[in-house]
């Protein structure tokens, strides 16, 4: 089996990095640039960079791969796919022997709490950080509500069991502990002891230490 994961250090790819790093399945990395910003592209730095045609790779990417040029994805065996969440938990089923796959009496709390993160709690954060409060109307159509609601949720879900699901370390904590993680660094949420516990225990995984290190040392490179 084979896998190529598309990604860039400064992005959500960190996330799928760190469950590759846990299903320790070898892979290969195709890191995608970021188009750089100037004045007249405003825009530039927040998208990815489109590579020359000579780059037949990168090029795939756009053409065929993810056309609206996100990242991260990955490409298994001929297949592709992309969404944090979803390669978190694709990849979950699709290596049982790294036990990171719900059982049945987890499996409940896994994907409510894992899609929870990828839905309400990444709308409410994204538009905390960028400084938009929505009226009353407006939190009717949204899917989260408001910041505060859902931070509360958040904070209940990780302070009512050791791990997201249960007991046990699964690949939902992978996701939403990147999310709470953030939330702490960038402080996008607030420093409740609830958070900084679960972020600990999770900062303790050997897998998370390597795929914070193969980032970091991108990061020098680029």
């Amino acid at each position: 089996m084979t896998i190529t994961f598309y990604t860039n250090p400064n992005s959500r790819g960190r996330i799928v990095r760190w469950m590759l790093e846990e299903i320790g399945c070898p892979y290969e990395t195709v890191v995608m640039d970021y188009r750089p910003s100037s004045e007249s592209d405003p825009w530039g730095g927040a998208e990815l960079a489109r590579p020359d045609r000579a780059d037949v790779e990168r090029q795939r990417f756009f053409d065929e791969l993810n056309p609206i040029g996100k990242i991260p994805a990955i490409v298994h065996d001929g297949r592709v796919i992309s969404e944090s969440a979803a390669i978190c938990a694709y990849l979950a089923e699709s290596f049982p022997e790294a036990g990171l796959a719900p059982t049945a009496d987890e499996r409940a709390d896994y994907y409510r709490w894992m899609f929870f993160a990828a839905g309400p709690v990444e709308q409410a954060v994204t538009n905390f950080r960028a400084g938009f409060t929505p009226t009353t109307e407006q939190a009717f159509f949204l899917g989260y509500g408001s910041y505060d609601r859902t931070v509360d949720q958040l904070e209940r879900a990780v302070a009512s069991k050791t791990y997201i699901a249960g007991e046990r370390f699964t690949a939902a904590d992978i996701y939403v502990g990147s999310h709470v993680g953030w939330g702490l660094g960038l402080q996008t949420l607030p420093g409740r002891q609830a958070f900084m516990d679960y972020a600990q225990r999770l900062m303790a995984r050997p897998a998370y230490a390597r795929a914070v290190a193969k980032d970091n040392q991108l990061l020098t490179q680029s």
